[in-house]
């Protein structure tokens, strides 16, 4: 394999392991702060990590209207995105959390069809309506606990936080052959600090002086490595490939989130809800290998 081509599968294997494993980390932070104080840390982390560096990122090649894509990428993320994730992790285990992540392939695939014309085959259009009867059951099926006082409504919130992430990879990747992908990156997590300061503050902040060392760590890996470092990694892979392709590794995120749920959190899903977790990852790899992918992706025409 060339070079050029192992290159952004790198940055999507990166992509899968820091968000694969956010979930749990998240679940960890959520021990002692709010979820809009982690949002908030995480984004400030991120962009304290980023500003040495900011100098070395090349300036964008700013076009009239750019203002418009501008404005919906960091709409998208990090505001909807972690604000609708921020509730759903708290509200369902980071295993369904996960689990439901691998939607957003096929939800990039519709927007495709919707917004630019492209044709949706019988394969993708069955692919989402699996999906979407899977993660009814894998919701239906989750009873109350400590860990998902409300697995229903988290799942939820989660499935919308991936149609942001979806308006977000559609955007990034038209806007990524003028504007460097870290540059990109940057800018949201600069973004988020400002937007979630706010109602970060406003759940309070006396959970700082009790926060446990691995609330603190968990958050600073937030901030470094699944805010910055790995929406740098998947941008820079938009860059590099179409944005159907680089979602398809989504897909593999639902093992590794189900996996550092078992071993950090100690979760377990019933073998209903296992069924589910199939039912989801199957579709959306059934959707993906028997269609036909474009070769590229533009916003707009």
């Amino acid at each position: 394999m060339s070079q050029a081509r192992a290159r952004p599968l790198l940055y999507l294997a990166g992509t899968v392991l820091f968000w694969g494993t956010s979930f749990a980390a998240i679940k960890t932070a959520y021990g002692s702060f709010s979820p809009m104080m982690v949002m908030w840390l995480r984004m400030t982390v991120a962009t304290l990590v980023f500003l040495p560096f900011w100098r070395r990122v090349p300036r964008p090649q700013y076009r009239p209207g750019d203002w418009k894509f501008l404005t919906l990428a960091v709409l998208f993320i990090p505001c909807l995105y972690y604000l609708l994730e921020g509730y759903a992790v708290r509200l369902t285990t980071s295993s369904q959390a996960g689990v439901i992540s691998a939607i957003m392939p096929l939800m990039v695939a519709a927007g495709a069809w919707l917004l630019l014309g492209e044709r949706l085959s019988w394969q993708s259009g069955a692919g989402i309506g699996v999906s979407i009867i899977g993660v009814a059951i894998l919701s239906s099926a989750g009873a109350a606990q400590e860990a998902a006082p409300m697995p229903a409504l988290g799942n939820l919130l989660e499935l919308g936080a991936m149609a942001a992430a979806a308006g977000s990879t559609l955007t990034v990747k038209h806007l990524s052959t003028r504007y460097d992908p870290w540059f990109l990156t940057g800018l949201q997590a600069a973004v988020g600090v400002v937007f979630f300061a706010p109602l970060a503050f406003a759940s309070g902040t006396t959970g700082w002086l009790h926060a446990s060392p691995q609330a603190w760590g968990a958050v600073i890996y937030l901030g470094t490595f699944c805010s910055l470092g790995a929406f740098g990694l998947y941008n820079s892979a938009l860059k590099l490939m179409p944005a159907s392709r680089a979602a398809l590794a989504i897909n593999l995120i639902p093992a590794v989130a189900l996996l550092s749920g078992w071993i950090m959190l100690g979760e377990a899903l019933t073998p209903l809800q296992l069924g589910a977790c199939a039912l989801i990852v199957g579709a959306v790899v059934f959707a993906e290998a028997s269609g036909r992918m474009p070769a590229e992706e533009p916003l707009v025409r």
